[in-house]
């Protein structure tokens, strides 16, 4: 029925009651030749049933479909291919936000975000800011530097778990001490220091110290350490017994004068070289003369004639 009356340009009965119910009771030959009713907008004449020669003036068939079904109708052209009577207006796609248009293609009206929550909250790993380094002291004896030792450190730090919260959890992080290696030298953990969100953690670094040592004093690769000796030993001779890091003992006969400011030199008993395998530094040994603090008559004198005697020589 609806085919019809579109095309008989019969829309009209259906915006209004009257004509609808004529043609409900007397089909389309009830409609024909009725009188135009110009106080109709439609071109329907009301209230009387008398033949006119007056024919009525059709509203377009999309405008009465529109008003009757509140939308457009779409009917076919010539070539195949449908168009609305509407074209004019895009329809909105509520599926996706969008707007369609009449050649197919989508126009969407919001925003595509750049990022998920996850990397909003996060950031990706190239644009986070790392935390500064955690630098702490690791004091070492002479002995563990010349030797080589391995220190174990017991941390405490704060990491990320399920859900966005912060736990402690202790780590012992294993150090090897190699042998020859000098104060200030650094040992790095990566991104040990304590999670937060937006940081990459931090670097933990340890830096080697040295522990004064009681005999010795490290200068570069070697070891320098004063020794003490009687004015009588430092003019006429002796022997002494010196101590080394590797727990032997060194005797070592002095037969040159000694003086003050006087620096003997024992080759390769000093530190290990880290870069260079096998090879040691020198041991330094400077001597710290202890003069008498009293002296006879006849010892003065027999000393100024022994020196005096020196130099006419």
């Amino acid at each position: 029925m609806l085919m019809f009356l579109i095309h008989m340009d019969w829309v009209q009965v259906l915006s209004d009651p009257h004509k609808r119910s004529i043609y409900d009771r007397y089909g389309e030959e009830g409609l024909k030749d009725m009188p135009v009713d110009s106080r109709n907008s439609g071109g329907f004449s009301t209230g009387s049933t008398s033949h006119s020669s007056q024919k009525f003036n059709p509203k377009k068939a999309e405008d009465v479909f529109s008003e009757v079904f509140g939308t457009s109708y779409t009917y076919p052209n010539s070539n195949g291919t449908s168009q609305s009577s509407s074209s004019k207006t895009p329809s909105r796609n509520k599926s996706n936000d969008s707007y369609s248009n009449t050649n197919g293609s989508s126009q969407s009206r919001s925003k595509t975000p750049s990022k998920n929550k996850a990397e909003d909250n996060q950031g990706s790993s190239s644009s986070l800011r790392k935390a500064p380094p955690i630098e702490n002291k690791l004091p070492c004896s002479l002995e563990e530097l010349y030797h080589g030792a391995v220190r174990k450190m017991k941390i405490s730090r704060n990491v990320l778990a399920t859900g966005g919260k912060t736990v402690t959890v202790d780590e012992v992080l294993s150090i090897k001490i190699k042998p020859g290696w000098k104060k200030g030298t650094k040992i790095t953990f990566p991104q040990k220091g304590n999670e937060q969100q937006g940081l990459i953690p931090a670097d933990l670094i340890f830096i080697i110290d040295e522990k004064q040592h009681e005999v010795f004093k490290r200068d570069g690769n070697d070891l320098v350490m004063t020794q003490k000796i009687s004015l009588a030993d430092a003019l006429g001779g002796t022997t002494l017994q010196i101590p080394s890091l590797d727990g032997k003992i060194i005797d070592m006969p002095l037969t040159e004068l000694i003086y003050p400011g006087y620096e003997k030199i024992v080759r390769n008993e000093g530190m290990p070289i880290a870069k260079e395998h096998g090879k040691k530094g020198n041991l330094r040994i400077r001597f710290d003369i202890k003069f008498p603090s009293r002296l006879s008559a006849d010892q003065r004198a027999n000393i100024k004639r022994i020196l005096s005697s020196d130099e006419s020589a």
